[in-house]
């Protein structure tokens, strides 16, 4: 059973900084692009960043380049959310996703092309 656990969420004050983990289990963790993605009440699920599975490739939406880095050990199966200079227009759930790639290369951006999904954690930048 493929479960995907994401832990960190919490209250940020504007302009700090904050990381999210996400454990996953039950899959061959190397085989699989990982990514973030984030929702707020009423709107899509939106991208915000993918980490290809062998770690050499990333890719970001633009409101967050610069700002956010994901990163991943694949020894400890997690893969990672650092958050830096955080915006009110951060606030959301986040979710980690898994796909499976064929390439080590491959970072796919759009929701339907992940496998599985985590139950997502809180993200609050307010003052």
């Amino acid at each position: 059973q493929v479960q995907l656990v994401e832990s960190g969420g919490g209250l940020v004050q504007p302009g700090g900084s904050h990381g999210l983990s996400c454990a996953a289990s039950g899959l061959t963790f190397s085989n699989y692009a990982m990514a973030w993605f984030r929702q707020t009440p009423g709107k899509e699920r939106e991208f915000v960043a993918c980490i290809s599975r062998g770690g050499i490739g990333t890719e970001y939406r633009d409101s967050v380049k610069g700002r956010f880095a994901i990163s991943r050990d694949n020894a400890k199966n997690t893969v990672y959310l650092q958050m830096n200079s955080l915006k009110p227009e951060d606030t959301a759930a986040y979710y980690c996703a898994a796909s499976h790639t064929s390439s080590r290369y491959t970072i796919p951006i759009i929701a339907t092309m992940f496998d599985y999904w985590g139950q997502g954690t809180q993200v609050t930048v307010s003052s």
